[in-house]
């Protein structure tokens, strides 16, 4: 997993949302944030400035500052509403969605609420512990632009 500038992220590589909104994790995402081979995981707002979303555990959730969202929607932590269906917390997105066959499956009209729409290019980066990041714009995606070398999934 190539780092994009020295002490900066590291990118997994890239990823297309298709047509039904599946969107491919790349195995070595997959293993180094220890996601079953399926299993529901939560969507979390990507940074103001990247775009796109987060992808986590519910666990690691928990055990960070964002855990308010699931003590105020205990719904979202327990997988009670449905899958890809929207919660605002202060404003911002959250759903859940189910990992099948090494990615996920977003419905587009939720993909639209983290500013994705069919067909667009996600960057996918080590984030936090606590999440997956698949970013859209900004400065990280524009120097990833400059390495044609980064794998497509």
């Amino acid at each position: 997993m190539p780092q994009l500038v020295k002490g900066g992220k590291h990118a997994f590589g890239w990823s297309h949302t298709g047509e039904s909104g599946r969107i491919i994790i790349p195995p070595e995402a997959l293993t180094e944030y220890h996601f079953q081979k399926s299993g529901k995981l939560i969507l979390l707002p990507g940074s103001r400035t990247s775009g796109g979303f987060g992808l986590g555990s519910r666990v690691c959730l928990e055990k960070s500052s964002l855990g308010t969202v699931i003590k105020v929607h205990p719904e979202l932590g327990e997988f009670r509403i449905p899958e890809g269906k929207i919660i605002f917390y202060k404003g911002r997105p959250y759903c859940w969605v189910e990992l099948r066959s090494g990615g996920i499956t977003v419905p587009p009209a939720t993909l639209e609420k983290y500013g994705i729409r069919i067909g667009d290019r996600l960057l996918v980066i080590r984030g936090s512990g606590l999440a997956l990041g698949f970013a859209v714009r900004g400065p990280i995606v524009e120097e990833a632009n400059k390495h044609p070398g980064l794998k497509v999934f």
